[in-house]
């Protein structure tokens, strides 16, 4: 698969952008998202979230680790954020892999804390603020 990338000028053509990464990727289901805090991960997960038709308030999972959402057709997607993560065992005391390999989508916010543990049959969002302070997402699958 070629790699692509998104750009996201600015906050108002985020939705778009979300709506347009989505269109392009319709069967992948588990988005890694890598980059520097701040950069936009989560702000992405939310425009995706509502262009998947989630009411519920979207934020980033610190604490918990893994917060479940349901959409308005009743599918869930689960968002994970691995920074607070001390350990591998915590990934597996959490049961990871009935989340990955539930067919539903996995938004990963840090996802170098189990890299090991990750599928191949994902998707690698990588972001970066551009000088003009857009955002960049370039998109590459994982070599199998």
């Amino acid at each position: 698969m070629a790699q692509e990338s998104f750009i996201i000028p600015d906050v108002a053509h985020i939705n778009m952008v979300a709506a347009n990464f989505l269109a392009q990727y319709p069967t992948h289901r588990i988005l890694a998202f890598r980059g520097d805090m701040g950069v936009g991960k989560t702000t992405f997960i939310k425009a995706l979230c509502h262009e998947l038709g989630v009411t519920d308030v979207v934020n980033s999972p610190s604490f918990a680790i893994v917060n479940e959402y349901e959409t308005a057709h009743h599918n869930i997607i689960y968002h994970f954020d691995f920074y607070r993560l001390k350990n591998m065992d915590e990934a597996y005391d959490m049961g990871y892999e009935d989340y990955l390999y539930s067919g539903n989508y996995c938004f990963l916010e840090w996802p170098d804390k189990i890299e090991s543990l990750l599928p191949d049959q994902r998707l690698d969002l990588y972001f970066e603020e551009l000088p003009d302070n857009s955002r960049q997402i370039t998109v590459r699958q994982p070599a199998q």
